[in-house]
């Protein structure tokens, strides 16, 4: 049985972390180094740091704050934000990633997870998708969550995985904050057409939101959240204890 995972999310602005509701109203929470040392001491089985604002300020993911996290964590960290050429990669790799996360880049030019993969393999490259329900169907989104990229998401991230991505990252906008639970029928709609690791990503608000989502989709491989592991809301401890009774498969 596959270990299911648990993903602490560091979106970060201006050198901090933030926290919004569905990708707006970004309020600061703390340094991402002192965070990501945090969350690598206490259990946490990988790391997603996304510089969120990158994309949509048109300029490359800041590499210092990076190198600093990559330093002092000793868990694997995925990095996005700013990716849009296989330069990218090479620098975020360099400053200590283990795999970059595209989502913009990829849309703008959709050969660049190809690319990507070809030189370094697919186990690097993340299709980050982020996700809206718009008009009955769901929905690509770029630059954070601010522009409607008008094309149907299922199909475009099934496209991005049979071109190389390794792991998606589904980002549903509508529940993002909400802390009402996954985003369940869109993580389904994914999970069935592709065949690479799915991590679900927006509106975790209670240990039973993690234990209901591996319950119900057994193909989805990690939870990630971000606000309920900042403010204490959910120890990972408490979480890993519970899967762990519950019987599902996790690194306690």
């Amino acid at each position: 049985m596959i270990t299911k995972r648990i993903i602490p999310c560091l979106d970060v602005k201006n050198g901090r972390v933030v926290k919004g509701v569905n990708f707006e109203r970004l309020g600061d929470v703390a340094s991402p180094v002192e965070l990501a040392q945090y969350y690598s001491s206490c259990g946490a089985d990988e790391l997603v740091f996304y510089d969120i604002t990158a994309s949509a300020e048109g300029r490359a993911l800041f590499t210092d704050i990076l190198t600093e996290t990559a330093r002092k964590v000793f868990i694997p960290l995925t990095v996005g934000g700013g990716i849009n050429t296989v330069d990218d990669f090479d620098r975020v790799l360099k400053c200590g990633a283990d795999k970059v996360s595209v989502n913009s880049g990829a849309i703008r030019n959709p050969d660049l997870i190809y690319q990507a993969a070809k030189l370094y393999g697919d186990q690097c490259v993340v299709i980050s998708a982020d996700v809206k329900r718009q008009e009955g169907e769901f929905r690509v989104y770029a630059k954070g969550g601010r522009e409607d990229t008008g094309m149907e998401a299922i199909s475009w991230i099934k496209r991005c995985v049979d071109n190389g991505a390794g792991e998606v990252v589904l980002n549903s906008i509508d529940t993002d904050g909400v802390k009402q639970g996954f985003d369940l029928e869109m993580l389904e709609a994914v999970s069935n057409v592709v065949n690479v690791p799915v991590i679900a990503s927006g509106g975790a608000g209670k240990i039973e939101d993690f234990l209901t989502l591996f319950r119900t989709l057994p193909k989805v491989d990690a939870g990630l959240a971000a606000s309920i592991f900042h403010f204490g809301e959910v120890k990972i401890s408490d979480l890993k204890a519970e899967m762990a009774r519950a019987g599902i498969n996790t690194r306690v």
